[in-house]
């Protein structure tokens, strides 16, 4: 049997669900991860934190679900729309943290 690994990843946690092709769910994971709050009226998050978090529970849901990586055939990822981020083009490197 395929699957396929849904990926959110918000604004307070990161979540992974596995569905199979009758869209049964065979595994769930969420883990929140930290925000920052350098002023009054200010949210931040260290992008090194929301990678981390979004890897740590797809191997999560994949592992309740009892499959491996190759079992997958699509991931479909949603994100924040609201956030902003930076990368460095050579190192792929965050430039600073995401601004929420």
């Amino acid at each position: 049997m395929r699957y396929v690994l849904a990926m959110d990843q918000g604004t307070t946690s990161s979540r992974a669900i596995v569905f199979d092709s009758d869209a049964r769910i065979h595994g769930i994971a969420q883990q929140e991860y930290r925000r920052l709050y350098p002023q009054p009226g200010w949210v931040e998050h260290d992008l090194h934190d929301i990678w981390q978090s979004q890897l740590a529970v797809a191997r999560q849901a994949l592992v309740k679900a009892n499959i491996t990586a190759r079992d997958v055939a699509a991931i479909g990822i949603t994100n924040q729309r609201e956030t902003t981020l930076l990368w460095d083009r050579h190192t792929g490197e965050p430039i600073g943290n995401a601004i929420v």
